[in-house]
């Protein structure tokens, strides 16, 4: 009896991120994990801010850019201060990872992502990904670009 009662208030565990695919051009994530972070403001970035200094998992680094992405748009004060985890992804050439690093360069305006955005869309465009691509990431790069030189 009480492991059925027990049962019933257990949390369901989190939902693995779902990349952009053929059928989709965009990531589905678990709005619960995502509202936990953003519910959490300001309290979360040093745990958000550790995963981005440790993870190479593609998945886990772009689940993370849009937790981040979704606490700027929720007014969380301070991503800005998170630019040295932020920028080891300055060289990633995933297009899910370059194009909530341009939204959240674009939304934050540190100076030092300027250069690293210009670079991320010429390296684009000098080696085009030989893979199929779900979306293009230049277009967050460039809105980025022009958001700075606004």
């Amino acid at each position: 009896m009480y492991s059925a009662v027990f049962q019933t208030f257990k949390q369901k565990p989190y939902e693995q991120i779902k990349l952009p695919d053929a059928t989709r051009n965009y990531s589905v994530v678990d709005e619960r994990k995502v509202g936990f972070y953003v519910n959490q403001r300001e309290k979360a970035l040093p745990q958000l801010e550790k995963i981005l200094q440790k993870s190479n998992d593609e998945k886990e680094v772009t689940e993370t850019l849009y937790i981040i992405d979704r606490m700027i748009d929720n007014g969380v004060k301070g991503v800005d201060k998170m630019y040295p985890a932020l920028s080891r992804f300055n060289n990633s050439k995933s297009p899910n990872v370059q194009t909530f690093l341009a939204g959240i360069y674009r939304k934050t305006q540190v100076p030092d992502a300027f250069g690293p955005l210009v670079c991320m869309l010429i390296q684009n465009s000098i080696n085009p990904p030989t893979t199929p691509q779900y979306f293009d990431p230049n277009e967050e790069i460039g809105g980025a670009i022009l958001s700075y030189l606004a």
